[in-house]
């Protein structure tokens, strides 16, 4: 079962036979449950499941642990990390408008830091010599998470194996059948996702080729299709302090709760349903499939109201560094010095984004409908076209004529 050309390079690939005990971050799905049974016959090593509560929005996590020891795994461990995910991951990614090439929010990369870095934890405590995962060599999470690990323990080894086997999706769900393993993944439905609070990323099948339409009815985990959410529109006020929300219509709540909620509402109303084209790190261009209806409001209304309280130039400013806050997230540098440079001006910055945003969900569309801020910099006596003395028009013309006097002369020379 394993490639024939595939051959490991670098140092810290785990050799079979060297390893006594494996930290298998699992996810219940079609690949690391092949993976489970694949690394005790190949590598002859224990396996202790690790599955990192994230806040998943369509998994059974006590299912998926009990699935693990039907497996044959020596232990499972499920940690809760929902309050850490919300409060030192996501929180960031709300004050630097995560996006990455359009309306993808980050959901997976964000999270591919921490459960790296619980899973260096766990091998610590566990006695473990490495860490395997399920991710593809085509892929862009093979490279978040061993860059994490190595960087959290330089020594610790990794198993990887989707890029050693021969499998592709199709003889994984053979495998699968001839093993008894259960899966839910069919031939005709080969989807694998990605699940956490934040969001949820869906690939393969038909969704891997741009030229097909995506049948979302079946691909969709959380939200309604448009057609079937409500007919009414609903109203909304997020109510944020410094950066990041902490209310929804005047409730005061904790931001894992926020988001629960926002997910729950938005999923009903189809918000946040996005068909990404993007360029993945190792080169690639793909589709992906994203569900994340309470991060596209919560950023759709957080980017309303940074905007409404800063000055030009620093919308201008922020929107570059949002836009390489996210590449750098996106592209595995998480733990890159310069984000945390980025994340001080950032945090500096969103000191002042207080007030509540009002806004409107109807049939997959979002629209920001009011803003008030203390911290305001709009001036309605100013803004108005009716009547007035507040602002000085007398001044405009001499102001038009000094702007305009480099481009003047520049336009009659090339005349």
């Amino acid at each position: 079962m394993k490639s024939n050309n595939y051959k490991k390079v670098a140092s810290y690939e785990a050799k079979e036979g060297k390893i006594k005990k494996c930290i298998l971050l699992y996810s219940g799905g079609l690949d690391t449950s092949v993976m489970l049974k694949w690394i005790q016959d190949q590598y002859k090593c224990e396996v202790i499941a690790l599955t990192v509560d994230l806040g998943q929005q369509a998994d059974d996590l006590e299912l998926v642990k009990e699935k693990a020891f039907k497996l044959g795994a020596k232990k499972a461990i499920v940690i809760d990390a929902k309050e850490k995910f919300a409060n030192d991951y996501i929180t960031p990614a709300i004050k630097a408008n995560a996006s990455y090439q359009g309306d993808y929010h980050l959901s997976t990369p964000i999270g591919r830091p921490l459960i790296a870095k619980l899973a260096v934890e766990v091998a610590a405590k566990e006695g473990a010599d490495a860490i395997a995962h399920g991710c593809t060599g085509k892929g862009n999470d093979q490279v978040r998470i061993e860059v994490s690990a190595l960087c959290f323990n330089p020594n610790i080894k990794i198993i990887a194996p989707v890029r050693e086997w021969s499998m592709g999706r199709q003889e994984e769900i053979e495998y699968a059948k001839k093993h008894n393993i259960p899966i839910d993944n069919t031939v005709d439905k080969p989807y694998s996702y990605d699940d956490n609070l934040w969001g949820v990323s869906a690939e393969g099948g038909v969704v891997e080729d741009p030229s097909k339409i995506i049948p979302l009815e079946e691909v969709l985990k959380v939200c309604k299709m448009p057609e079937d959410s409500p007919d009414l529109k609903l109203f909304l006020n997020i109510g944020f302090e410094e950066g990041i929300p902490v209310s929804i219509n005047n409730e005061k709540m904790g931001l894992v709760s926020l988001i629960e909620k926002l997910n729950d509402v938005g999923a009903r109303h189809s918000i946040g349903i996005v068909n990404h084209i993007e360029d993945r790190l190792v080169g690639l261009k793909v589709r992906d499939v994203y569900e994340h209806p309470g991060a596209h409001i919560i950023i759709e209304a957080h980017k309303a109201l940074e905007k409404f309280v800063c000055t030009q130039d620093e919308n201008k400013f922020k929107s570059k560094i949002d836009q390489e806050w996210a590449y750098l997230c996106y592209n595995a540098k998480w733990l890159e010095s310069n984000m945390d440079h980025i994340n001080a001006y950032i945090n500096n910055l969103n000191q002042k984004v207080t007030g509540t945003v009002t806004l409107s969900l109807y049939k997959g569309n979002l629209f920001v409908e009011a803003l008030d801020s203390p911290n305001s910099i709009f001036s309605h006596a100013l803004a108005t076209f009716e009547k007035n003395e507040t602002f000085n028009q007398n001044a405009s013309p001499g102001f038009i004529e000094i702007y305009s006097l480099s481009m003047k002369m520049s336009h009659q020379i090339k005349g």
